[in-house]
């Protein structure tokens, strides 16, 4: 039986397993919206095509699936780019669909034509234009094999509209085959070994986690390992999630603005042991001062990240959870009748002694008073306190994030989904979105910051129109908040284009769009708003009116050591 390609695309779709897509349709591609009605799958109408990748993006992280986007040529693709960037930069698995001219055009300068393989290519793990209906299914199995194994990242698939019109006999592939793509899985036995035997032997250790723990879903053993080995534990901002932030062995966030006892036991550790982590610079800080007394292992599923930025005694390459769970059942071999020696839980007392030291100069302090502005801090740790850890958290980028990563515990992965490695703003709303439609039931909160959201404040109109409860938590200080602190602290207070007075009144925004909107001014407002929001059944948006001037501590300057942190 002949099918279209646009018939093609959807069937492979439906064989791949996709629920959902989110897109904005265009000229080149209404053939595929024409025969989407006849399918099982969900199509969300966001607002603005990048908003639709910052959904799928979350979506994918929230549930573990794929996430699917679906935008025309021309400005619909080009509008994907940042979203696009963002999935790369921070391993999340996409597939991104674009319209594109008919063949026979390409290059000609057509309406709506831009050359988006090319454009993407730096920023996508793979991309193609396919020119051929008849390599159309293959491409879409390669697509989402490609998205969903090894390191995951975006995949772009470019389909011209004769492509997309054309008919050809459907094949879809069992499987996929391609010779020079096949990601290491299993750790090997001896790399585990050596890194087992450092773990065994050091006095000071500390795990190191990023976002890979999160995608292997790694998490269990992460906790199993360190409880049996004694070894405490920080995380990137990717990681958050992985280890439960309530844990005693929890050292918080480390890096720019990480805790100090983080930063100070990464950096007198005798031992560094990374899981599916990248060493970027606002982890490392001053190169040649990051651990400069320790041995490191690395373990991570893209053999191009290890040593990519520091030298490691122990790679491991191989999937973050296969590593942990080989590395786990060792030490339970060998602790099985015995207690840890040579540097095992009796020798590390004094280093857990060490630690909890550093936790007594407490870096994340703030004051908030009954009659003062409200502490951005304190309506973070309220919602904490209200949700208990059970809800997903997003977060626009600048200050919020921050604060948001420091003063909520997640105690569970995919619950918190942030821009780490771009640092989009304008992430947040959309995100928000993504992770409601992939968990209905669950609480989703976008904290945010007043410059942010407007980046993407339309989406509001699909959360009320898909009927999303999501809630939105602005933490408005008027200003860009984030580069304001640098300016404050580098430039002598000369604040030059950061402030945000003239903003909207964001309570008459949210109505206008269909949302409810709530304002809190005083400290006592902060938690009967959220109070009031959390039993709305409907999108609500919040605006607190906090210190202008407050700052995200610690802060460690550009290009100085860890230790050389800004407190409060």
């Amino acid at each position: 039986m002949e099918l279209s390609g646009a018939e093609i695309l959807l069937e492979c779709l439906n064989r791949e397993g996709v629920e959902v897509i989110f897109g904005y349709p265009g000229g080149v591609i209404t053939d595929i919206y024409d025969h989407l009605p006849k399918t099982k799958i969900r199509h969300v109408l966001v607002r603005h095509e990048q908003a639709a990748v910052h959904a799928a993006d979350s979506y994918a992280r929230a549930s573990g699936k794929v996430g699917v986007v679906l935008v025309t040529s021309g400005p619909g693709a080009t509008n994907t780019v940042t979203g696009i960037a963002s999935a790369f930069m921070d391993s999340v698995p996409l597939v991104v669909i674009t319209g594109q001219v008919p063949t026979g055009v390409i290059g000609n300068d057509a309406f709506q034509e831009v050359d988006i393989v090319g454009i993407t290519r730096s920023c996508t793990k793979h991309n193609y234009l396919v020119k051929e209906i008849s390599s159309l299914a293959k491409t879409v199995k390669e697509a989402f094999h490609l998205a969903s194994t090894g390191r995951p990242g975006p995949i772009l698939v470019d389909l011209p509209k004769d492509v997309i019109s054309g008919k050809t006999e459907f094949k879809y592939p069992r499987k996929v085959i391609m010779r020079s793509y096949k990601p290491t899985y299993e750790a090997h036995p001896k790399q585990i070994r050596k890194a087992f035997d450092l773990m065994a032997k050091s006095k000071k250790p500390v795990i190191y986690a990023g976002g890979g723990v999160i995608s292997s879903g790694a998490h269990r053993e992460l906790t199993a390992l360190a409880e049996l080995m004694q070894i405490p534990v920080t995380t990137t901002l990717m990681g958050l999630g992985g280890f439960p932030g309530v844990h005693e062995l929890w050292l918080g966030m480390l890096g720019m603005h990480g805790t100090y006892q983080a930063n100070m036991a990464v950096a007198a550790c005798d031992l560094l042991i990374a899981v599916g982590a990248r060493f970027d610079d606002r982890v490392t800080g001053k190169l040649d001062e990051f651990c400069p007394d320790a041995k490191m292992i690395h373990i991570d599923i893209d053999p191009t990240s290890i040593k990519k930025n520091v030298d490691i005694h122990v790679p491991i390459v191989g999937d973050c959870r296969n590593a942990l769970s080989k590395a786990l059942n060792l030490a339970k071999e060998e602790f099985k009748d015995r207690e840890m020696d040579g540097g095992g839980a009796g020798d590390r007392q004094s280093w857990l002694k060490q630690i909890q030291t550093w936790r007594e100069t407490y870096s994340l302090e703030y004051e908030q008073t009954d009659d003062g502005p409200i502490k951005p801090q304190y309506v973070v740790e309220e919602i904490y306190r209200l949700t208990k850890g059970k809800a997903i958290i997003t977060t626009e980028v600048g200050q919020n994030q921050m604060w948001a990563a420091q003063y909520y515990n997640f105690t569970k992965p995919r619950t918190f989904i942030t821009s780490g490695g771009l640092g989009c703003m304008g992430f947040g709303l959309p995100a928000a979105l993504g992770a409601q439609i992939a968990h209905p039931k669950k609480l989703v909160i976008d904290i945010a910051g007043d410059g942010s959201i407007q980046m993407n404040i339309q989406e509001l109109a699909t959360a009320v129109e898909n009927k999303l409860p999501v809630k939105v938590a602005i933490l408005n200080n008027q200003y860009l908040g984030m580069v304001r602190q640098f300016q404050e602290i580098f430039y002598d207070k000369r604040y030059v284009a950061t402030s945000l007075a003239s903003a909207p009144d964001f309570v008459k925004l949210s109505e206008a769009y269909g949302a409810v909107g709530l304002r809190a001014e005083k400290p006592g407002e902060v938690t009967l708003v959220l109070e009031e929001a959390f039993n709305i059944k409907r999108p609500v948006v919040m605006d607190f009116r906090v210190a202008r001037e407050e700052c995200v501590y610690p802060m460690v300057p550009a290009g100085a050591a860890m230790t050389n942190m800004l407190l409060a």
